[in-house]
């Protein structure tokens, strides 16, 4: 049973016989405003841990220097203390919303501070560029040597099985539709103009956005929560120079080898289709892919390649050095990496094949 007495400015809260939490406490806020309380033992056969709960509900409004107790069992005495150690958290009102042009000028002015933020990256990273070619950028060769054998050989196997697996694919798709006319050996010039015309391109910078992208964002992301990036920025060192253009200048060296790699092993996985499944001659398939390769289309896809490889590392980069300082953070900043560097290659895809069609490469 609780009794509750008002003395002056003191609410008398008296605990007494069986309190198993079945008790309704009612304690209006005008009863309690400016008052002081105090909770006293009178006689208590037992308790629980769900009465304490109650009684924390009726009171969890007043401040824990305003609460006495006296006489109470030891155990339900420091049950409290505990719970009135964390003030209770205050309801949030939500404020009249945001109208519809308020909201179109808030958009507009966060799209605004984050084209500038990746502009300023951009210029940054073309000024290490800058500073390397004079001799002035500060890094490790060893540092780059490293992410290249990362980037490089360790990305070769897988590289090659998904390029034979998309060659393989369009051999397949290609012969079906072809077939229709007599026309499978055709397939050959099929999957070579596409494998080095774009789709080898494409497929490197995927999986490249997903191993190394994705590498790059969590490695800066940790260090940004280790503070080691505000350790490089007290001693004076570009955390541009050393951090983003060592792994910058790795990719952009490893895409075309990768993309040459991706082109051969498609056009295998179409041989190999086109050989044991649809019994073209090797001979012909060899024939008719040394026909239809055009060093212009070779160079188009090693220059999205180079594209590609810019675009990963740029966005990899941005997001691990502007990552949070928690563990979250470093995984939203992996996520956006991969996301973000997909999104602008298919971007960047699209106005190059543009560009090309009209200067008519």
């Amino acid at each position: 049973m609780v009794e509750v007495k008002t003395q002056s400015d003191t609410v008398i809260c008296t605990l007494e016989g069986v309190l198993d939490g079945t008790e309704h406490i009612e304690l209006s806020s005008s009863q309690l405003d400016n008052k002081k309380i105090k909770l006293v033992g009178k006689n208590i056969e037992s308790w629980n841990p769900d009465f304490v709960i109650t009684l924390f509900n009726a009171l969890k409004h007043i401040s824990k220097d305003n609460i006495t107790y006296s006489q109470l069992p030891e155990g339900m005495e420091e049950l409290l203390r505990l719970a009135f150690q964390t003030p209770a958290k205050e309801t949030e009102v939500s404020g009249p919303k945001d109208s519809f042009l308020e909201r179109i000028g808030q958009g507009g002015i966060i799209f605004c501070r984050c084209v500038k933020k990746g502009g300023t990256f951009i210029y940054e990273s073309l000024s290490s560029w800058g500073r390397q070619i004079v001799g002035k950028a500060v890094y490790r060769s060893k540092d780059f040597w490293m992410i290249l054998a990362d980037c490089g050989p360790k990305s070769i196997f897988i590289v090659s099985l998904i390029s034979f697996m998309v060659g393989l694919i369009l051999a397949f798709v290609g012969a079906i539709q072809l077939k229709t006319f007599g026309a499978q050996v055709y397939v050959a010039s099929l999957v070579t103009i596409g494998m080095t015309r774009i789709m080898g391109a494409i497929m490197t910078g995927v999986i490249m956005a997903g191993r190394t992208g994705a590498s790059y964002a969590a490695t800066i992301g940790t260090m940004q929560v280790n503070e080691e990036l505000d350790a490089l920025q007290t001693m004076g060192i570009s955390r541009t120079d050393f951090l983003v253009l060592p792994r910058v200048n790795a990719l952009l060296l490893s895409m075309p080898i990768l993309v040459l790699l991706s082109d051969f092993m498609g056009i295998l996985g179409g041989c190999f289709v086109c050989v044991v499944f649809w019994e073209i001659p090797l001979g012909e398939y060899i024939k008719y892919t040394v026909n239809s390769f055009n060093i212009t289309n070779f160079l188009v896809g090693v220059f999205h390649g180079i594209v590609f490889g810019y675009i990963i590392a740029l966005c990899g980069c941005y997001f691990g050095v502007h990552c949070g300082r928690n563990a979250d953070s470093v995984g939203a900043a992996t996520t956006h990496a991969v996301v973000y560097a997909i999104v602008w290659m298919i971007v960047m895809t699209g106005l190059l094949t543009v560009i090309l069609q009209g200067l008519g490469i």
